[in-house]
């Protein structure tokens, strides 16, 4: 059964298993998502579960958002997305939804913002290689070839130099080590996009192996 909730990453550090051995783990807090919205297919055209998580002051909510979150009975949240994968039939409105959905062993993808690294070459933002280093040789870092002088234009999707992260990244077939109810934490094996604070996305995995 598909699930979802949104929370926010802490940081990294690391546990012992029960064998013994060190696993890094992303701390994730994701205190309860309240069910806004439940759209299906005779009222929206598709089925969601739209989640919001954390309030904000209502002097920062517009009124549709007031009059939103109103018919779920709650207050206006900072952050609203939406589960096209879940079972609506198992949900309601005002709902709220915890960490205990997830157990440990469930195998996860990880949605976030990734880090912004400002302006790149080619080298750092593509991955290419460098030119010959020496022997009188004057191409270094550059971005290579433009293309054929025929086109006398740079053809579309030429790989240059430019604006490097804060993209929408989805990190695939992550596991749920630690399931913590107490604090509403997530402990998921291995890092996860994002800066720390960064808004998280956590669905059931769809190409689990």
């Amino acid at each position: 059964m598909a699930k979802g909730i949104l929370g926010r990453k802490i940081g990294m550090t690391q546990i012992f298993s029960e064998d013994g051995k060190l696993i890094p783990v992303t701390v994730v807090k994701a205190d309860p998502n309240v069910v806004l919205q439940v759209k299906t297919v005779e009222t929206d055209g598709y089925e969601a579960v739209q989640l919001g998580f954390e309030d904000k002051r209502e002097k920062l909510a517009t009124k549709p958002e007031m009059g939103h979150v109103a018919k779920a009975k709650t207050a206006p949240k900072r952050f609203v997305r939406e589960f096209p994968a879940l079972n609506v039939a198992d949900y309601e409105l005002g709902q709220e939804v915890k960490v205990d959905t997830f157990s440990v062993g469930d195998i996860v993808d990880v949605t976030a913002k990734s880090k912004g690294k400002g302006f790149q070459g080619a080298i750092k933002r593509h991955g290419h290689s460098r030119g010959p280093m020496s022997h009188g040789s004057h191409y270094h870092r550059g971005p290579g070839s433009m293309g054929g002088i025929q086109a006398n234009r740079v053809l579309k999707g030429k790989k240059l130099p430019g604006h490097m992260g804060a993209k929408i990244v989805t990190v695939q077939n992550l596991e749920i080590v630690k399931v913590d109810t107490e604090r509403n934490v997530l402990l998921i094996k291995g890092n996860v996009p994002g800066s720390k604070k960064a808004l998280i996305k956590v669905r059931t995995a769809v190409k689990v192996k």
